[in-house]
Parts: structure tokens; sequence; C-alpha cells
């Protein structure tokens, strides 16, 4: 769940799980969010283990590679798009400063970043409950199937929530390297696994 810390029951089940497949989670916060929220090991509890879209990777406990954005974009790009963040936050009108609320915020503001940077090689998507992501265009959480892809699996089964069109999953689970599986809860994701591994 978004911004939720995982659950012992949930934990667990991942970890009988990893008895029966090799298990990732990729996601688009960063190191220390992940680990936040999955625990401090979490680099030794799961196969593969990617944040920022497996922009940084790890596999089997050790980092395999890091990339960086401010290398790629260059920091004349990089900030143009904070100061043009920051300008645009400042200027936000709410009742209340907080969250997205009923407004659709997020939804203008990304709109707005399209918008406004077309043409420059980047992607924007909603992303959690709070936030979305800008990242250079193939910088998808896609971007960790070329890291798994060397290790030639069969099948690649991939579950997550905002799987529509300008969700932070869309690419991901409708990439045809992929089995997607769309899910509201960590319950369902449960469910559908406990059904395609623990038959």
């Amino acid at each position: 769940e978004s911004l939720r810390k995982i659950t012992s029951d949930m934990a667990d089940f991942l970890q009988a799980l990893r008895q029966k497949v090799k298990v990732g989670v990729v996601g688009g916060s960063d190191f220390e969010k992940i680990q936040e929220q999955l625990g401090e090991d979490v680099v030794g509890k799961y196969d593969y283990v990617f944040p920022e879209n497996g922009l940084v990777s790890y596999k089997d406990g050790k980092l395999l590679e890091k990339q960086s954005i401010q290398d790629h974009l260059g920091e004349e790009l990089l900030q143009d798009l904070i100061n043009y963040c920051l300008s645009y936050i400042a200027k936000i009108k709410l009742p209340r400063k907080r969250r997205t609320t009923r407004e659709q915020i997020r939804d203008r503001f990304v709109a707005d970043l399209r918008r406004d940077f077309a043409g420059k090689g980047l992607t924007f998507s909603i992303g959690g409950q709070i936030s979305f992501d800008v990242f250079p265009n193939g910088w998808d959480k896609r971007y960790c199937l070329g890291i798994v892809a060397q290790d030639n699996f069969e099948k690649i089964y991939f579950f997550g929530d905002k799987t529509m069109p300008g969700g932070n999953d869309y690419e991901i689970y409708t990439d045809p390297r992929t089995v997607g599986h769309s899910v509201s809860s960590p319950e369902q994701t449960r469910e559908i696994c406990e059904a395609l591994f623990f038959k």
C-alpha cells in the first residue's frame, strides 16, 4: 500500500513465495523510501530490488548498477525543471495547502509539465497517492526488465495498482515481456500469487 510499511503477514508470505519463484520489488521511490516500507534489510529479503524504476538495481543482495538522472539530463534542463516545479507549487491556491485534494491539482500540474517540457525527452506520470513521477523517456518501470531479462526467465509476472494510462505502473503492466496483474491491495496480490504459485 502506498506510503505504508509492509505488514508482517505480507512480509512472511513474500518469503514463502521466494521458495517457489524469484521475487523482485520495483518502485519509483529512492532506496531509502523502499527500506522504510519493506525493512532495513530489503536487499537481503528479495531476489531483486529496483529503486527508482531500476536505475538503482540490486540482485541477490548486491548492487548491480546505478544511473544518474543528473548526468543523463544535464544540469541546465534539471535546473529548469526544478525551478518550474518550485514556482508552480508556490502559486497553487487551495483552501488548505495539503495533499492534492479533489481539485485535481496533480492532474493539472502533470498536464502543464507535459505541455511546457514537450520535446525535452521527459515522461510525467501519476504515482502513489500524493505524488507524480518525472523521468527521462524510457526510464519508467520497464527499465528493470532489461536487467531481469539477462536471467532468461520463462515468464515475468508484474503486480501493480497504478496500471491505467498515465499511472506509473502502466508501461510495465502493458509490456509484452510481462504478465500484468492490476491489483488494488496487498491482499489481492497475495490471492493471485497463491492461485498461481501454490497450487
